[in-house]
C-alpha cells in the first residue's frame, strides 16, 4: 500500500509500505480521509519529541471496514467508521475507572515516543481494535468525520473543566482546538467567552463559532477588557490551547481568584509558570489529555447540525501531495485551517 512516511525530520516520503495485518480483535480500514493535525506539523521537525522517525503520522481519520478479525462481533465489512486516536487496554486500572485516556500501555495512533508508538492513518489502510471504533451517521461525510477527533479534544477539555451555565471563560489560541473549545463552551451555557490570538483571521473564525469577544494577544488593554465583562473580577475559567509560556502567563493574569485554568496545548514539554499567582489566588490548574468518551457527542452534534465542521476545512488533497502540504503548513504559507488528505 502507499503511505506518507516521516523518514527523518522534515523529510516526508510517499512510498510503498507493507499493508498492516489485523489481530483477532481488530479491523482493517480503508482510509477515506485523514486530517493534518497541528501536532503533526510541530512533530514534523522534531520539536515536540512526539514523532520519532520513521513513522506514519495521522490520527484524525475515517474510512470503511474492509476486513474483520475472528473476535470482532459488532462490525462488518462495508461499515463507515471513525475511531479514537488512543488505543487503550480494556483491563487497565485507569480504563476500568473510566479514564482510558490515561491508561497504562496505551498507544496513540500516528504518535511514536516510546510506549505510545503506533503507525497512523496517512496510508491507504490502517488496523485498529474494534473497541475504539465509532459508526459514522449516514448524513456525515468522511471528511466531516475526520474532524471528529479535534472537536472531541475540545469537548473533553470543556467537560472536565466543570464549567456551569452562566460562567465566563477566556480561550487563548484560536486555532482548530481553541475555536472548537469556544463553540463547546457556548453549547455548555457559558454566557461570556473571549477568544485571544495574534492572528486576525483566526479571531474571525472564533467569532463565527460563538466568541462574544475577540482580542489580539498584544492588546495592552486585554486584562481591562476581560474585567469589564466579568464584574471587575476576571474570568471564571481559562483554556490555553497552544502550550507556550507567554500565553499561559497572560491567561493567568485575567483569571479571577478561585478560577480554573485548563491546559490543553502541548507543543512544548516545559513552560514557565506563575506559581505565586496560582497559590495566592487559589487557582485550580487542570490538565486536559486527548479524549475520554466524547466521540459520540461530537458525531451527534455534526449530524444534527449544531456543530459545523465543514467550515473549518480549508483544503482536501490527495495523500500523494501530502509532503507539499506539510511544507506549506510548516512554512505558514497561507492561512489554512484544516487540510484533509485522501489516500
Amino acid at each position: 500500500m502507499k503511505a506518507l512516511v516521516l523518514e527523518e525530520y522534515r523529510k516526508l516520503v510517499y512510498k510503498d509500505v507493507a499493508e498492516p495485518e489485523i489481530k483477532a480483535d481488530e479491523v482493517l480500514i480503508k482510509v477515506k480521509a485523514c486530517g493534518i493535525c497541528g501536532s503533526d506539523v510541530h512533530g514534523f521537525d522534531g520539536s515536540t519529541g512526539r514523532r520519532l522517525p520513521p513513522v506514519i503520522m495521522g490520527h484524525e481519520a475515517s474510512g470503511i471496514i474492509m476486513e474483520t478479525g475472528s473476535e470482532v462481533i459488532r462490525w462488518k465489512k462495508g461499515d463507515r467508521v471513525t475511531f479514537d486516536s488512543t488505543v487503550y487496554p480494556l483491563d487497565d486500572w485507569y480504563t476500568l475507572k473510566g479514564r482510558y485516556n490515561l491508561s497504562e500501555g496505551r498507544e496513540v495512533i500516528g504518535v511514536s515516543p516510546e510506549e505510545y508508538r503506533r503507525h497512523g492513518a496517512f496510508a491507504e489502510y490502517l488496523a485498529v481494535p474494534q473497541h475504539i471504533l465509532y459508526r459514522i451517521p449516514d448524513n456525515v461525510s468522511f471528511e466531516q468525520a475526520a474532524m471528529t477527533e479535534p472537536a472531541a479534544v475540545a469537548a473533553h477539555a470543556v467537560r472536565i473543566s466543570g464549567i456551569r451555565i452562566g460562567e465566563s471563560a477566556v480561550v487563548f489560541g484560536s486555532g482548530m482546538i481553541g475555536t472548537f473549545i469556544v463553540h463547546m463552551l457556548k453549547s455548555a451555557g457559558s454566557t461570556f467567552v473571549a477568544a485571544i490570538d495574534i492572528d486576525p483571521e483566526k479571531l474571525g473564525m472564533a467569532e463565527t463559532y460563538g466568541a462574544d469577544m475577540t482580542i489580539h494577544f498584544g492588546d495592552p488593554s486585554l486584562p481591562q477588557k476581560i474585567r469589564e465583562r466579568t464584574g471587575s473580577r476576571g474570568a471564571d475559567f481559562g483554556f490555553e490551547a497552544i502550550g507556550i509560556s507567554p500565553a499561559i502567563n497572560r491567561m493567568m493574569d485575567v483569571l479571577r481568584k478561585g478560577a480554573t485554568a485548563v491546559l490543553v496545548g502541548n507543543i512544548t514539554p516545559v513552560i514557565e509558570f506563575p506559581l505565586q499567582k496560582a497559590v495566592t489566588s487559589e487557582i485550580k490548574v487542570q490538565g486536559s489529555c486527548a479524549i475520554n468518551g466524547e466521540y459520540e457527542i461530537v458525531l451527534d452534534m455534526i449530524a444534527n447540525g449544531s456543530l459545523d465542521v465543514s467550515g473549518m476545512i480549508s483544503a482536501v488533497a490527495p495523500l500523494s501531495e501530502g509532503a507539499e502540504w506539510f511544507r506549506k503548513l510548516y512554512g505558514k504559507e497561507g492561512n489554512y485551517n484544516k487540510v484533509i488528505l485522501i489516500p
